[in-house]
């Protein structure tokens, strides 16, 4: 059962392909995903696609010892991905698996039971409008305990890491059931001490049966796995 627990993380940034490696790389996949990937203009958003696709390939191999030429994946409407198969056996009678990118990173998470939900959050400084306008655009998605806590941080960067650190528990939240932003994100409200013993209430009832965990990878950027 501890086998299809993973977690894998890349930094692409170190990776600076030539386009013959480029196209290497792309063609280990089945040609039904080239035209997601290729048709980004940057290199960097190229290289995320790509990466994430190919890990989600390699760790279904891995755990699973599908060949990759027998594996299939899809995604749902929402747009979490999932495998087209049944496999996974008895030993992964839930196996599913999420992945993210921002950044400098990619990631993919994988769980035999319990539901996964990942999200990689890059902290960058808004180009074109103060952090205090930036961080307001959000407002709505945030309960009033979590706005308070995010305004209260301190100054404008510490605000901004702030409100990455929620939001980040937050994406990996709808991401792990399935469903997009969209949905009640101000009713998903969470709790932490230093950010550490996450927990997480929904319409105001604490759901015990969620665990959070929250890292920094380095170079501003944290994970939720």
């Amino acid at each position: 059962m501890e086998k299809g627990v993973q977690r894998w993380v890349v930094d692409i940034s170190k990776w600076d392909p030539t386009p013959h490696d480029f196209s290497f790389a792309l063609y280990l996949l089945p040609q039904r995903h080239h035209s997601s990937i290729i048709k980004y203009v940057k290199l960097e958003d190229r290289k995320r696609a790509l990466v994430s696709r190919l890990l989600q390939y390699a760790l279904v191999h891995q755990v699973l010892g599908i060949p990759f030429e027998e594996i299939t994946i899809n995604r749902t409407i929402e747009g979490k991905p999932y495998l087209e198969s049944d496999k996974a056996g008895m030993d992964f009678p839930n196996f599913n698996f999420n992945v993210s990118h921002h950044g400098d990173y990619v990631a993919i998470a994988s769980e035999p039971l319990c539901l996964v939900g990942l999200d990689i959050v890059s902290c960058a400084i808004p180009l074109r409008e103060t952090i205090p306008e930036f961080v307001q655009n959000f407002s709505s998605y945030f309960s009033s305990f979590e706005w308070d806590n995010i305004l209260n941080a301190g100054a404008s960067d510490e605000i901004l890491i702030e409100f990455y650190r929620y939001w980040c528990l937050k994406e990996a939240y709808v991401k792990a059931i399935g469903i997009g932003v969209a949905y009640g994100l101000d009713k998903v409200e969470f709790h932490h001490t230093g950010w550490g013993n996450i927990s997480v209430k929904i319409d105001g009832e604490t759901m015990t049966e969620w665990k959070f965990w929250l890292f920094e990878l380095g170079k501003r950027h944290w994970v939720n796995p």
